[in-house]
């Protein structure tokens, strides 16, 4: 039957020891003597014991007697045994030399209860006399202890690794010597064992073996060690015990600095900060350079550049040797790579060095290229550079020292000429920084002054057409920041005969699979660029954009591109592109053309559908460019000849004779002729969906949405249709009505409210809604509040649309001005 280890400790009393001599014994303890003395009677004892018996006699009054004669002693005085002792102890050592034998015997038996009987011995003898840790090592038994922690029992793995803390603490000889081949990596797996005895005596082992330096860095070296000590520190479930001892062993490992890096590396950056702080040049250096290659999360760079960011910058600015210098800006590189860690470092002075060292003549390409990370991140954090200022060296100034900012025009100037004169990685983050600070409208216009003024527009499209694909996405994203500002411009740089044109289509139109980042940079700029530059819609429709852009989005809708992160700003882009063409529809039938053959029409009604998607742009410019394809509808359908009135009979309508003819069937009831959505641009087509998903635009979030889909709606009941009236029933029975007087409820711009106002009379007209509607009093206060504060077309639109309630009187035109009697020539 299997026992506990405590259990199999408390009841192995067997002992190696062969019997002793009856010289050897205490007549008192009956035990075998460590410390004999001599008494007055010439009879030896234990010296506790004697010593326990003279006061047992002293505190019962009774005079002092030889426990063995019971003969009254005149002097308790005792003389140490020193011959005997020695004897006892030579008589010891063999038996303990004897007993080991048999223990290590015992250690290779197949028994159980023999091996640990062995380990128990030896960890008992080594307590008691740590002496005898030495005679362990110099019997070669540690290496067989060590083998036992791999044993397939977990008694014998739990007390072989308890003998083994015994034999290593304090031992320095001991501790090389388990330090020797794979027992370290072998302890070091008991870290994560399940069994939490295991894991705390593994920890307790491995603490006394990381107080020798030499096997410091043997710890380290085993994979994995540093990482599990770390998760011991942190760990809720632990041992209080076992946590401080993974504590005290990396405090230990810490002596090394490549088990400091590995701690950095494990989220333990105490070590590594407080030997950057406090280390030698030579220290601060190594720390800074395993600093800069840590992927750091973004609270750790926090946490760094609040303790050492100061330090790092003072680096930076006084250190002479490039090796230092690099090492120190590779670590705020990875520092400032975050909004928080990053205005820190800003707060600590980074700015002007770092710009100092990007523009200096004789720094070196490898440190302006992390220079220029660096101030990327920077900008990116979003910081007011308006406030920061910079002291920069003025050489032809004899020498003179100016305050300016990063966004200053001589400072751009500079960022401008370095993106035009270094290699592709400078150039790539140099562009970064100007994307940043262009991204930003406060700081938009300094940079756009500065392009201008130093005549960099050309040299900046250039990039656009670069061998590496970073640099044409940045130079991409910066020209579509400041495209609002001189849109002009850059078309003009565009287009012509440069070809830059052809080559942005290129980026766009060409290569498979999914959606890429300058892709949609390209589509993001080409839709920024001026809607009534005709000459660029012109180019674009020559070089068949429209067409690849329609084709594009059609695969898109269908699936047949695979979806990333970048189809969003691409589709935004390719809509805002190909809206271009409906601006034009009245002026050249070639885009009518184009417009029926590629189908925008009813594309621009699928993407009406992107109501969960965050795509408003999208919904915003197809509702413009369905709006702008309607008004075409009227002169685009096919109007049937009318049939000609029976033979015989003439019959005028206008006396009451006959009635009009109804329309011959197949034709639209809106327009009175032939049409379709693709064809003619008819939102009212049965089945095309048009209608309907214009109505759920009008509980869109953003107004200018609304507000698009309310013109587009618009279209059907304005006076350009044949007929106004089925235009408001087309809407009714998209249950259109209700959300179009919310709309006008609502008040929620001025924009929104003047055309609500002109929808809502054109819908009054129909006298029966407007009965229905005139019960609802919030449709009537909101006619009045349009009345009473809208410019002076919505107050004429809004008091026809009041009449239509009863809300304000139809007077009687005899009244008017225009019909009053004219009066009579005075007589001569």
């Amino acid at each position: 039957m299997a026992h506990d280890l405590s259990d199999f400790e408390e009841q192995s009393n067997e002992s190696y020891q062969e019997p002793a001599f009856e010289a050897f014994m205490c007549p008192l303890t009956r035990q075998v003597m460590h410390d004999p003395v001599t008494i007055e009677t010439g009879q030896t004892f234990e010296r506790e014991a004697i010593l326990k018996w003279f006061r047992e006699c002293r505190d019962t009054g009774r005079k002092p007697t030889c426990p063995l004669t019971q003969k009254e002693l005149r002097s308790t005085e005792i003389s140490p045994s020193i011959a005997l002792r020695n004897v006892i102890d030579e008589w010891r050592t063999r038996n303990e030399e004897k007993e080991l034998e048999k223990a290590c015997s015992s250690l290779n038996l197949q028994s159980e209860d023999d091996t640990l009987r062995a380990l128990l011995f030896i960890s008992q003898m080594c307590q008691r006399s740590p002496g005898k840790k030495n005679l362990v090592r110099r019997e070669g038994i540690i290496p067989t202890i060590a083998d036992m922690m791999k044993s397939s029992s977990r008694r014998v793995r739990l007390k072989s690794l308890e003998v083994l803390r015994v034999l290593v603490e304090d031992n320095r000889e001991n501790q090389e010597e388990l330090g020797q081949g794979d027992t370290i990596r072998t302890i070091i797996k008991f870290l994560s064992n399940e069994h939490f005895q295991e894991r705390e005596l593994a920890v307790s082992v491995l603490y006394e073996l990381s107080t020798c330096d030499s096997i410091c860095e043997r710890i380290g070296a085993v994979y994995g060690a540093i990482l599990l000590l770390v998760g011991m520190c942190s760990s809720k479930s632990e041992n209080i015990a076992a946590v401080e001892k993974a504590e005290n062993t990396l405090k230990n490992l810490e002596k090394y600095e490549t088990n400091v890096k590995q701690m950095a590396e494990n989220g333990r950056l105490e070590p590594l900060l407080t030997k950057l702080i406090e280390g030698t040049a030579e220290v601060q250096l190594a720390m800074a350079e395993y600093l800069g290659e840590l992927a750091l999360a973004n609270d750790v760079k926090v946490v760094v550049a609040e303790q050492v960011g100061a330090l790092l910058v003072s680096i930076m600015k006084t250190g002479s040797l490039p090796a230092a210098r690099e090492a120190t800006l590779k670590a705020l590189r990875e520092i400032s790579s975050n909004e928080t860690s990053a205005k820190i470092l800003l707060q600590g002075g980074i700015l002007p060095p770092l710009v100092k060292d990007l523009f200096s003549v004789g720094a070196r390409m490898r440190l302006k290229e992390v220079s220029a990370a660096i101030l990327a991140n920077l900008v990116a954090s979003g910081a007011d550079f308006r406030s920061i200022p910079l002291l920069l060296l003025r050489e032809e100034e004899d020498d003179k020292d100016t305050t300016t900012t990063l966004l200053s025009e001589e400072v751009v100037h500079s960022l401008l000429h370095l993106i035009s004169n270094t290699g592709p990685a400078i150039e790539c983050k140099l562009l970064n920084v100007l994307v940043g600070l262009t991204g930003s409208p406060a700081t938009v216009g300094d940079v756009v002054s500065a392009i201008r003024s130093s005549g960099a527009t050309i040299s900046l499209i250039q990039f656009v057409e670069a061998a590496h694909r970073e640099i044409r996405v940045e130079s991409l994203k910066l020209l579509r920041n400041v495209s609002p500002y001189m849109g002009g411009e850059l078309a003009d740089a565009l287009g012509g005969s440069s070809g830059h044109l052809s080559s942005l289509l290129r980026v766009v139109t060409d290569g498979g699979g999914g959606v890429t980042e300058e892709q949609a940079a390209a589509l993001g700029l080409l839709g920024d660029l001026p809607e009534r530059d005709w000459n660029l819609t012109r180019q674009l429709l020559d070089l068949g954009a429209f067409r690849a852009l329609a084709s594009k989005l059609v695969e898109l809708r269908r699936g047949m591109i695979r979806g990333n992160r970048h189809v969003a700003p691409f589709t935004e882009g390719a809509v805002r592109v190909l809206y271009r063409v409906t601006t034009l529809l009245q002026e050249e039938s070639e885009y009518v053309e184009f417009a029926r053959e590629a189908g925008l029409a009813p594309l621009f009604v699928e993407l009406l559908q992107q109501m969960n998607s965050g795509l408003d742009a999208v919904q915003l410019y197809s509702a413009m460019a369905l709006e702008k394809l309607s008004l075409q509808s009227r002169r685009l359908t096919v109007v049937p000849d009318a049939p000609a009135p029976p033979s015989g009979l003439f019959m005028c309508a206008c006396f009451g004779g006959g009635k009009a003819l109804p329309p011959p069937p197949g034709t639209c009831r809106v327009h009175g002729g032939f049409c379709s959505l693709r064809e003619s641009f008819c939102l009212a087509e049965p089945g095309c969906k048009a209608v309907e998903r214009l109505v759920a635009c009008l509980e869109h979030g953003d107004a200018r949405v609304v507000e698009a889909a309310l013109a587009a709606l618009s279209t059907l009941v304005g006076d350009s249709v044949e007929n106004a009236t089925e235009g408001v029933l087309v809407l009714g029975e998209a249950d259109g009505l209700r959300p179009v007087v919310e709309v006008l409820v609502a008040n929620r711009t001025e924009a929104l409210q003047r055309r609500a106002v002109w929808a809502v009379e054109r819908i009054l007209r129909v006298e029966d809604i407007a009965l229905e509607v005139a019960a609802d009093q919030t449709v009537a206060s909101a006619l009045v509040e349009a009345y009473r504060n809208g410019d002076a077309r919505t107050r004429q639109t809004a008091e026809r649309a009041l009449r239509h309630l009863d809300r304000i009187p139809k007077f009687s035109t005899a009244f008017d001005s225009t019909s009053a009697p004219k009066p009579r020539p005075a007589a001569s």
